[in-house]
């Protein structure tokens, strides 16, 4: 193992290199408590590169590299956010309510088509160029969205961000992963994981505050987060020094253009039909008739292109082991029952009379349970090396979460909806670090990036779905229930279609319109959510059982023996 200087004074970690090729044992044995060591691939052409293991980082140093990603992480959880309190001012200073739903909308599929390539782009050209990369188009977005003078510029800017934000989220993550050994690995993602929940919960108020309380408006709560996210460039320009796969192929050829191509191709169209559909155009309209479908052919070409690819941007094979899988599955289906909650519950909170600040509020119990049970998850997996039984754990708070939504209606107190959310975020916290380490633990080290973009993948899909599926259920039970009882009375097809869109007007009802039936056909409507959220859990719950418990490695190249 040798120490390289890189000619400018600095000094690179000390790094070895090992032929990425799978045939090559790091651990040939199952240890004595039964784990299961990663599977290798069968053949030596499979996989023409070489990894390149640093030496393990430690103490401040490990922290500064780390902090000057998760800064990235932090504001594109933010950004992520901020756009729930700013969609109405920037919609009418554009005088365009169609732009509403495309702030959130064209963020969202740039962040969610941009993580499953950047594992595999970033073994390539390296962890710091992606991390710098992805924070100057983070920054660039912003300030186009800052300075936009009309409603193209600024769903530019949003996907430009978006394309930041997602390399910023990932990335981080593999750059844990290549500097810290998977034993340890819990506690680093439990504190990623706070990261991003205290942005995600942070960005709806910081937006509010900046848009009511500043002269800058929403323009300053775009601009304000090109600084800091600049002064994470340069910091990562000069702290990481991760050096990607080594090969005898140029970089070009090493790409997986078609299956980057295809990938991409499938999750925007997919999650443009999910997001459209019911949203922007009925159902019945062309553009998710047509996005959809072609989403499924994209993906069908995506699987037997990257079955067959030398070098896939994600290696599909591996989603078709036990553990990673079922790992997946769990990201997708309790993704999409946090999604509901997130979005349903200050709405049902705004029904029983509650301001949009309060119902807000509410959220914040959730980063709290996250940043108790990510951290303490990960610990628990340092000390004992499992986690099957702690990831049911996990899901199982969310489960209780889920039960305690369940039982709500129009007289229940606010606290038992603190708890809910409390459980919430300890649960999913958990089962976000949990997962990662299971899927991380079942493959070779020169796999872990782009099976890490796959889990991000799922997560990105399943909070699209998991809104479209709620909203589905919510306004069919609304509609339906409120034509059944008030469908008799006079203008009934004029105040319906306004107490759907919106809550204002149950202040306003028209003589006949009693508040208190209203009130209670809209929890029956919140109940129907949450029953559906109920039973994403429960799968969720089965599925992290069905994995499958692998050795959690003390070092970085597996080469230790139980």
């Amino acid at each position: 193992m040798t120490s390289n200087s890189n000619g400018n004074g600095r000094e690179t970690p000390s790094i070895k290199a090992t032929q990425s090729s799978e045939t090559t044992p790091l651990l040939q044995h199952a240890d004595s408590n039964n784990n299961v060591p990663a599977d290798r691939s069968q053949t030596a052409n499979e996989n023409e590169e070489q990894t390149v293991f640093v030496e393990e980082v430690t103490g401040v140093k490990l922290w500064l590299i780390l902090g000057s990603g998760y800064v990235g992480v932090f504001l594109g959880a933010v950004d992520a956010s901020i756009i729930a309190t700013l969609s109405a001012p920037i919609s009418s200073e554009f005088r365009s309510l169609s732009l509403l739903s495309w702030l959130a909308t064209a963020y969202l599929i740039a962040n969610a088509a941009c993580q499953p390539i950047s594992g595999r782009l970033t073994d390539i050209f390296g962890r710091g160029p992606g991390l710098i990369f992805s924070n100057v188009f983070f920054a660039a977005g912003n300030l186009i969205c800052g300075l936009a003078q009309n409603e193209h510029v600024m769903i530019f800017g949003r996907v430009v961000a978006g394309i930041g934000g997602g390399g910023l989220m990932s990335i981080s993550t593999f750059l844990a992963t290549d500097l810290v050994p998977l034993r340890k690995r819990g506690i680093i993602q439990g504190i990623g994981n706070i990261a991003y929940g205290s942005g995600a919960m942070c960005g709806g108020v910081l937006g509010g505050l900046l848009n009511d309380y500043t002269s800058g408006g929403w323009r300053l709560a775009f601009l304000i987060q090109v600084p800091p996210v600049l002064v994470s460039a340069c910091l990562v320009a000069y702290l990481v020094r991760i050096p990607p796969k080594v090969s005898n192929k140029s970089y070009l050829a090493r790409i997986d253009f078609i299956g980057a191509f295809l990938i991409i191709v499938f999750l925007v169209l997919l999650l443009l039909g999910l997001n459209a559909g019911g949203n922007l155009v009925p159902w019945v309209h062309p553009l998710p008739l047509t996005t959809i479908p072609l989403a499924f052919v994209a993906a069908v070409g995506f699987v037997i292109w990257e079955a067959r690819a030398a070098q896939p941007i994600i290696p599909v094979r591996l989603l078709l082991r036990r553990t990673v899988f079922n790992a997946c599955m769990t990201n997708l289906v309790t993704t999409m029952a946090n999604m509901m909650a997130l979005f349903y519950s200050p709405l049902y909170l705004q029904v029983r009379g509650q301001s949009a600040t309060q119902a807000g509020l509410v959220l914040l119990f959730a980063p709290i349970g996250i940043s108790i049970c990510s951290i303490g998850s990960g610990y628990l997996m340092r000390k004992t090396g499992r986690y099957i039984a702690l990831g049911a754990l996990a899901v199982g708070l969310q489960l209780a979460h889920v039960i305690i939504l369940t039982t709500l209606d129009e007289t229940t107190p606010k606290w038992h909806i603190m708890i809910s959310f409390f459980l919430l975020g300890s649960g999913y916290g958990a089962m976000l670090t949990i997962t990662l380490l299971a899927c991380l633990a079942a493959v070779d080290h020169s796999e872990q990036a782009p099976i890490t973009s796959a889990t991000y993948a799922f997560r990105s899909v399943g909070g699209t779905v998991g809104i479209t599926i709620a909203s589905a259920v919510y306004q069919n039970i609304l509609k339906t229930q409120l034509w059944d009882r008030f469908g008799s009375l006079p203008d009934a097809g004029v105040e319906i279609p306004k107490i759907r869109d919106d809550l204002d007007e149950l202040n306003h009802l028209p003589v006949g319109w009693h508040r208190p039936d209203v009130i209670a056909i809209f929890m029956e409507a919140f109940r129907g959510v949450w029953f559906t959220a109920l039973a994403m859990v429960l799968i969720g719950l089965i599925s992290i059982s069905l994995m499958k418990q692998h050795t959690l490695h003390a070092t970085l190249a597996r080469n230790e023996r139980s």
